[in-house]
């Protein structure tokens, strides 16, 4: 018996690679594919794309894009809360949003470009993406109301728990490395 469900496993396996080969799983992605789906918005913004967007745009997007998850005023939920929080990090109850918590704006932007909406992932405009960013960090009280932004604006914010997070030393950096790891757990400084 045990013979027999070997030989089928081994048949299993050897089926499955089969088939691996005829979708064309299994092999190394060219450097334009994987340059092609590199999307990701560094702390520094470098790779922020052309674009800009109001608070204004960004209040009505998010009300027919956004709120039934997060609330009208990204307070309310039920998924995440994204406005408040701050000064909540070191204390019983803290509250991790954008405005108390993300060390980086453009990180912010990278997130909702890629993740939101949770229906339809990576569906908005670079414009609409802006608009979001901007409504968002207005909501949070980073920027004035009137407010537009665009890739140079954003990557010159800085956010409030920007000295919230420390370098990760568990592993060794990397030229251009900018992985952080969060310090603010019960008041800890970053060196």
């Amino acid at each position: 018996m045990r013979e027999r469900i070997c030989l089928l496993l081994l048949l299993l396996c050897a089926y499955c690679e089969a088939q691996a080969q005829g979708l064309g799983l299994g092999h190394a992605p060219s450097a334009a594919t994987l340059r092609d789906a590199d999307t990701a918005i560094g702390a520094d913004g470098a790779e922020l794309p052309p674009g800009s967007g109001s608070v204004a745009a960004g209040a009505a997007l998010f009300a027919r894009q956004c709120a039934a998850c997060h609330g009208a005023r990204g307070t309310e939920g039920p998924d995440p809360v994204l406005v408040g929080g701050q000064g909540s990090l070191a204390g019983d109850h803290p509250l991790q949003t954008i405005g108390s918590y993300w060390p980086y704006a453009t990180t912010v932007f990278d997130y909702i470009r890629r993740a939101m909406p949770f229906m339809a992932p990576g569906s908005l405009t670079d414009d609409e993406v802006y608009a979001l960013t901007a409504f968002l960090l207005a909501a949070n009280g980073i920027v004035p109301q009137d407010t537009v932004l665009d890739r140079q604006r954003l990557a010159a914010l800085r956010m409030p728990n920007r000295d919230g997070f420390m370098a990760d030393r568990r592993r060794p950096a990397q030229p251009g490395d900018t992985a952080l790891a969060p310090s603010h757990t019960r008041g800890e400084k970053a060196p």
